[in-house]
């Protein structure tokens, strides 16, 4: 069953999050290891300086070693200090539908 992370923060820093970001993924893919089949960014049209990053896993499993890892929890610590708020929602993937 596959698995999707949404992690809802508030910055004022976003273009510093997303260069972060950038820069996981490009030494992500240069070293190997467990990565999100795709990832989503979105900014909040309703409040003001609240983004999304929608993280879709092949499995929890996959997800938590992912997790796991030291430099994704580097990479989380350097966002997470530039967000004045993080919220985290965890969800299996039930079902999906394609127009």
């Amino acid at each position: 069953m596959e698995f999707v992370q949404v992690i809802e923060y508030e910055t004022s820093k976003y273009d510093e999050i997303r260069a972060i970001g950038e820069e996981f993924t490009r030494t992500r893919r240069e070293q190997g290891g467990p990565k999100p089949v795709s990832l989503l960014f979105c900014r909040d049209r309703d409040r003001p300086n609240t983004y999304a990053t929608i993280a879709r896993f092949a499995s929890y499993e996959e997800a938590m070693e992912n997790s796991g890892r030291p430099d994704t929890s580097e990479m989380a610590g350097r966002i997470a200090a530039l967000c004045d708020n993080m919220r985290f929602y965890n969800l299996d993937l039930v079902d999906e539908v394609t127009p």
